[in-house]
C-alpha cells in the first residue's frame, strides 16, 4: 500500500527521499509528499498524482534540511488530493503513515474537544494532532510518541520528525512493515529493504508492536510495552540495480521476460543436480504424517495455491482445503490436528494472509509459507519457509513471482508424495525431469510474443472476455482473467470449462472472446467439447494449446497459439506465461498505466 521513507544524515534529504520513493512506486499510490526539519521549523512539499508532480513542485520550491520523511499515499480515508497527501504536520511534528487507524473517529472527537484543529479528512491526522497535543503538554518527542502509540488501534507503520530536533526520527509498526537502515553516519527508515537498497545493505526489521528512536548514528528499539529490546541487523542482497527496467518499456514487460531465469533459479534451489530429485530444506514437521493441508492466500497467490491443491491431492493424496485469506480469517474454521497451514504470498506482508497464518498457528498446526521476501513478517512468523527466488517484482500485477510460486508448490507436492509413498520412483523421476524442462520451454513461449501481440488487438476491442480451463489449468484461467482486469480494465471472468453450461454460456456472442487454456492431456477432450459449444454460439475462440491440441481445434479457433508439448503436470506453470503476456499487450494497446494500474497496490498491508 503506502510507501514510507526517512533519512537522517549530512547530505540534503530531499533528493535522497525522492529517489527512495521512486523505488516504492510499485506499491501503488495516488499522491506523494516530503517533509524536512530545518532548525525549529518543519517544511513540506506535497502533490496529488505521480511523483513527477512532486518533483516539479520541488524544482520550483526546493526543500532544505538533512533530516526528513517521505510518503507515497494510496488513499483510504479521504480523497487523493494534495491536502490529504502525507506528510501530515503541525508546527511541532510531521508524520507519514501506512495503514489504518481504526479508532480515529473517537480520537478526533477527543482532540477537537481539547482544542486541536484538523485540516484533512484522513485518519492519519489524528496521530499528528495527538502527538502535537502531548508535546504542548511538555512531553519530549520520545515521551509523546510512546504515549500516542499506546492510544492507537489498527494497523500502522509510522515515521515522525520533530521541529527543533533535526537529528531525531521515530518509527513504529503494528501490522504493517517497517525497516531501519544503518549507514555511515546516516540512518534510514523504509517500508521495505527495496526502498533502502542503494543506501545501505544493513537492515533491522521492527517486530510487530515495536517502535524505534533513530538518530544519525544509532537506533534504539522498544517493544509495545516500552521495554528496550535488541533487533538484529541483517545484510540484504538487494541492490539498486535490481530495480531497473533495462531496455524494456515497463517493469511488467521486463519481469515477463525474466520467467525462464526465475524458474531456473527457483528449481536449482529445490532440485539436487546429482540425483535430480526434489530436496526441500529441513522442515519442523514430518511430511508423511500430515493429515490435511489448509491453503490460504490472496489474488494471484491464491490461484497458485489452487494449482498446489490439485497437485497435493492428485500426487501426494493429501486432503487439501483452499480459501482466500480474507474469508478464511473470519470464518475461523476448525483445523484438524496434525494438519499443516500452507500460506502463499509474494511480499510476505499481505494483511489477510498474515492474519490467516497467525490464526492457524493459534490452532496449534504447523505453518509453511511460500514467499518471495525472506525478511518479511510472514517469514518471521512461519514455522518454515520455501523461497521463490524471483527477485524484486516491481509491476503491481504479479508475473514471475506467480510462476515461481507454482514451481515451489510443484516441488513441495512431489516431496510430499515421495514421503508418503504415494508416487513410484519412475513417476517421480519423470515428473522431476518435466519440471527441469520448464525454464527452457518458458523461453520458447516468449518466442510467441509477437503473435500474442497481434491477438491482443482483437481482445482490446472487447467489453467482456471469458477464460476457460480444466483441472490444474482452471486456476490459470482465473489468473488470465485477473491480469486482464487488473491492467487493461476490461471485464473478464475465469471459469472451469465444465461450468460454462451452468450460466456463463449465456454471455457468449460474436463480440465475446473466449480464451481457452487447453493443453493436451487427460482432460483435453472434455475441454474441446466445451469449446465446441462456445464456438457454436459465435464465441471468438483464442486457444492456447500444444501442436496436438491445436490440430484438433483448428476448425473452430479464431486464433491458436501453439505452445511446447509438456507433461500435464507442469502445464499450469508454462500456460501462465502466455495469458500474462496477452494481458500485457492488451493493456499497452489500451494505453493504461501497466506497472501501476489504477486503484491497485502491490502489497496490501491493510484490510
Amino acid at each position: 500500500m503506502c510507501g514510507i521513507v526517512g533519512v537522517i544524515g549530512g547530505a540534503p534529504a530531499s533528493p535522497i527521499l525522492l529517489d527512495a520513493l521512486r523505488r516504492l512506486e510499485y506499491r501503488g499510490y495516488d499522491s506523494a509528499g516530503l517533509a524536512t526539519v530545518v532548525g525549529d521549523a518543519i517544511h513540506r512539499r506535497r502533490a496529488s498524482g505521480k511523483l513527477a508532480s512532486l518533483a516539479a513542485v520541488l524544482d520550483t520550491s526546493p526543500l532544505a534540511g538533512t533530516t526528513g520523511i517521505g510518503h507515497t499515499r494510496w488513499a483510504t480515508h479521504g480523497a487523493p488530493t494534495e491536502s490529504n497527501a502525507h506528510p501530515h504536520a503541525t508546527a511541532r511534528v510531521a508524520v507519514v503513515h501506512n495503514g489504518i487507524i481504526e479508532n480515529h473517529a473517537e480520537l478526533r472527537a477527543e482532540l477537537e474537544a481539547a482544542g486541536q484543529v484538523f485540516g484533512t479528512e484522513t485518519d492519519t491526522e489524528t496521530v499528528v494532532q495527538l502527538v502535537d497535543l502531548l508535546l504542548q503538554q511538555g512531553m519530549t518527542p520520545e515521551q509523546a510518541a510512546g504515549a500516542a502509540l499506546r492510544r492507537l488501534h489498527g494497523a500502522y507503520a509510522l515515521a515522525m520528525v520533530f521541529a527543533g530536533h533535526p537529528g531525531l526520527m521515530i518509527g513504529a509498526r503494528h501490522g504493517a512493515p517497517l525497516a531501519v537502515g544503518f549507514g555511515e553516519d546516516e540512518m534510514f527508515v523504509g517500508s521495505d529493504a527495496l526502498a533502502l537498497a542503494p543506501l545501505t545493505s544493513r537492515i533491522a526489521y521492527l517486530e510487530d508492536g515495536d517502535w524505534a528512536v533513530v538518530t544519525r548514528s544509532t537506533a534504539r528499539f522498544f517493544d509495545a510495552a516500552g521495554a528496550a529490546v535488541e533487533r538484529p541487523v541483517r545484510r540484504t542482497a538487494l541492490t539498486g540495480a535490481a530495480v531497473g527496467k533495462g531496455n524494456f518499456r515497463h517493469f511488467m514487460e521486463k519481469e515477463l521476460h525474466e520467467h525462464p531465469a526465475v524458474l531456473g533459479d527457483t528449481l536449482r534451489r529445490m532440485v539436487n543436480p546429482g540425483s535430480r530429485a526434489v530436496v526441500l530444506p529441513e522442515l519442523p514437521f514430518d511430511l508423511a504424517r500430515i493429515r490435511r493441508i489448509t491453503v490460504s492466500a490472496c489474488g494471484s497467490a491464491f490461484y497458485a495455491g489452487l494449482v498446489g491443491r490439485w497437485w497435493l491431492e492428485t500426487l501426494a493424496r493429501i486432503p487439501t482445503d483452499a480459501d482466500v485469506a480474507s474469508e478464511f480469517r473470519y470464518r475461523a474454521p476448525p483445523v484438524e490436528a496434525g494438519g499443516l497451514g500452507l500460506l502463499v504470498s509474494q511480499s510476505g506482508e499481505t494483511a489477510d494472509t498474515l492474519a490467516a497464518l497467525r490464526y492457524l498457528r493459534g490452532q496449534g498446526v504447523k505453518t509453511l509459507s511460500v514467499l518471495n521476501v525472506p525478511e518479511s513478517s510472514m517469514a518471521r512468523d512461519s514455522d518454515a519457509v520455501l523461497d521463490t527466488v524471483a527477485g524484486p517484482e516491481i509491476g503491481v500485477a504479479s508475473t514471475k513471482a506467480f510462476t515461481a510460486q507454482l514451481a515451489v508448490l510443484a516441488c513441495f507436492a512431489l516431496a510430499a508424495a515421495r514421503a508418503r509413498g504415494a508416487i513410484g520412483g519412475a513417476a517421480e523421476a519423470a515428473a522431476t525431469a518435466a519440471l527441469l524442462e520448464v525454464p527452457g520451454r518458458a523461453a520458447e513461449v516468449l518466442d510467441h510474443d509477437h503473435h500474442i501481440q497481434r491477438i491482443a488487438a482483437r481482445v482490446a476491442e472487447a467489453r467482456d472476455v471469458l477464460y476457460l480451463g480444466r483441472g490444474a489449468c482452471f486456476p490459470i484461467a482465473l489468473e488470465g482473467a485477473l491480469k486482464l482486469k487488473e491492467i487493461s480494465y476490461i471485464h473478464a471472468e475465469g471459469y472451469a470449462a465444465g461450468e460454462m453450461k451452468h450460466g456463463p454460456i449465456a454471455l457468449i456472442d460474436p463480440r465475446v472472446p473466449v480464451i481457452a487454456i487447453a493443453p493436451s492431456g487427460p482432460l483435453f477432450e472434455k475441454t474441446a467439447s466445451n469449446l465446441q459449444e462456445a464456438a457454436a454460439r459465435g464465441g471468438q475462440l483464442v486457444v492456447f494449446s500444444d501442436a496436438a491440441g491445436a490440430a484438433k481445434l483448428r476448425g473452430i479457433a479464431a486464433e491458436t497459439v501453439v505452445l511446447p508439448a509438456v507433461d500435464p503436470f507442469v502445464a499450469p506453470i508454462l500456460y501462465a506465461i502466455p495469458v500474462q503476456l496477452l494481458a500485457y499487450h492488451v493493456a499497452v494497446l489500451k494505453g493504461t498505466d501497466v506497472d501501476q494500474p489504477r486503484n491497485l497496490a502491490k502489497s496490501v498491508t491493510v484490510e
